[in-house]
């Protein structure tokens, strides 16, 4: 695939204005990896604290990450997800539908995993594949497209008014570097099983993904749900930006729970079975 510079206006990671300590970035203008490292342990702190406080209120919050792919949608999930319980932040990337669920509504097998009390929900793409990669890629017709654009403000209004927390973030990555990205993964074994063919095809396709952004945001950027792009060519400077502006939109307390004496073990009259009748893993490390 050659390597071509898109049309002007088709690229999407156009970072704002930062005010900053020079000394915090590299000659690239890439945030450096102390800084990060210092920020992302004071982030993850906060979301401990905040998924506390989400049990506490018995919050139900939606999170969606949408975006190109490489864009940095799994990483700053991973970041997000490292710290806090499973059982209060979980994690929803559905695959694709079976041939039941493309007879479906289109949103019910979304429907099943929306947070319950005390839940954040965080979405590895969503109900978005219909007027992105769907709608790009040819896998829905025109008036499935339509027909989504009309629905998915009313269906994201309706998810409000019954009390969930819905946030919406798109991570934006330019041609340049989505490339880069992509070359990277391609010349390390370890790496090319991220490089799908589906990833090659977004890349020749890079401004129709720009044109289905741009339409998506038409319709779906509603004052009830609106939209917040995540520049992301610094995946570094992304992550926090995004976590950052994530722990922002709660008015959180510290409610985590005080420390526990442990207890003593309880001596019981009972004897172990020989450890030599127990089959061990090797002891190579």
């Amino acid at each position: 695939m050659a390597a071509t510079t898109p049309p002007a206006g088709a690229n999407d990671a156009t970072p704002a204005a930062r005010h900053r300590n020079p000394d915090d970035y590299t000659h690239r203008g890439r945030l450096k990896a102390r800084v990060y490292e210092r920020e992302m342990e004071r982030l993850q702190e906060q979301l401990v604290l905040l998924q506390y406080w989400i049990q506490r209120q018995g919050l139900r919050v939606l999170v969606i990450f949408e975006g190109r792919g490489s864009a940095g949608k799994g990483g700053v999930i991973k970041r997000i997800t490292e710290r806090t319980s499973p059982r209060t932040v979980r994690v929803v990337a559905l695959p694709k539908p079976t041939e039941r669920q493309q007879t479906q509504w289109y949103f019910q097998r979304y429907v099943e995993h929306l947070p319950a009390a005390g839940e954040m929900v965080l979405f590895d793409r969503s109900w978005y594949n219909r007027s992105n990669v769907e709608w790009v890629m040819g896998y829905c017709t025109e008036e499935e497209h339509q027909e989504f654009l009309r629905s998915c403000p009313e269906f994201e209004r309706m998810l409000v008014r019954s009390g969930i927390v819905v946030l919406k973030y798109w991570f934006s990555v330019s041609y340049e570097e989505q490339r880069r990205r992509f070359e990277d993964r391609n010349a390390e074994p370890l790496k090319r099983w991220k490089l799908s063919a589906m990833d090659l095809a977004e890349h020749e396709l890079y401004v129709k993904y720009s044109m289905a952004k741009d339409v998506t945001f038409q319709y779906t950027d509603i004052k009830q749900a609106p939209w917040y792009v995540v520049p992301s060519d610094d995946k570094r400077a992304a992550r926090l930006n995004c976590i950052s502006h994530l722990l922002s939109r709660f008015d959180y307390q510290d409610v985590s729970p005080d420390v526990v004496t442990l207890p003593t073990m309880l001596e019981l009259p009972y004897v172990r079975p020989p450890m030599h009748e127990q089959t061990f893993v090797p002891q190579r490390y």
